[in-house]
């Protein structure tokens, strides 16, 4: 039976569950399949010396999927221990704190990507705003995370906290007020410069069934037009702030 975390949205419950963070089978399972899609989406580095802040990297699910591509991986997280496994599984440097106060330089940071953690945050679109900041001109941000409709809530907290299957989240893992509205993202990422595009993410049903049934050993994440569950924003940060463009 699956276990529950002690009060919805408790952070420091990832301190608790560090040691489960690159279990095949275990709670933060879909997270892997999603770091894997956010992997394919970055580009490779331009130049030498480039830098990639991993915001909310928990145990650094991210970091095979971008190796070679160029990029000093730093990952920022507010647990301890989840950073300890990040460290552990390659991540090149690691920082503890509050991640509405990132310690980077404005416009210092090549690639800033903040995976399905926005909607555990109470200020994420402070969060974003930050992400903003640190990036360069011509930089790219990648977002993912949960869209606040009434489809999200009963996907992602009424049957998937409840369904007695592996993979799954942990009962308690969200609080359904705090899921993203993809409007208010939209107009807070381009006043900070970065105008972003959109499209859901979806498990491939191909591959999930067998998945339960211990038959694949992973679950690779299709992109869709609906962003009414999960999905995913990039863009790519102006010269020019307050200038529109393509993101």
């Amino acid at each position: 039976m699956k276990k529950r975390i002690v009060s919805a949205n408790d952070l420091t419950q990832y301190d608790d569950l560090a040691d489960q963070w690159w279990d095949p089978r275990g709670p933060f399972t879909a997270l892997s399949w999603i770091a894997a899609k956010r992997g394919e989406m970055i580009p490779p580095a331009a130049g030498p010396g480039a830098t990639l802040v991993d915001v909310a990297c928990g145990g650094g699910l991210l970091h095979p999927h971008i190796q070679g591509k160029g990029y000093r991986h730093i990952g920022v997280d507010q647990s301890r221990r989840s950073l300890e496994v990040a460290r552990a599984h390659g991540v090149d440097e690691t920082v503890h704190t509050d991640v509405t106060k990132l310690p980077f330089d404005d416009g210092s940071v090549d690639v800033v990507v903040a995976g399905q953690c926005l909607e555990h945050f109470d200020e994420p679109y402070a969060v974003v705003a930050e992400c903003c900041r640190i990036l360069r001109p011509g930089g790219f941000l990648l977002l993912d995370t949960i869209a606040d409709t009434l489809l999200a809530r009963v996907l992602i907290v009424t049957l998937t906290e409840n369904l007695p299957l592996p993979g799954m989240a942990l009962k308690g893992t969200h609080d359904h007020r705090l899921f993203i509205d993809r409007i208010r993202l939209a107009l807070v990422a381009e006043h900070h410069g970065v105008p972003l595009r959109m499209y859901g993410l979806w498990p491939r049903a191909t591959d999930l069934i067998p998945w339960f049934f211990g038959r694949k050993g992973t679950v690779r994440m299709a992109t869709t037009k609906s962003t009414n569950v999960m999905f995913q924003a990039a863009g790519t940060k102006l010269a020019v702030p307050g200038a529109r463009g393509r993101a």
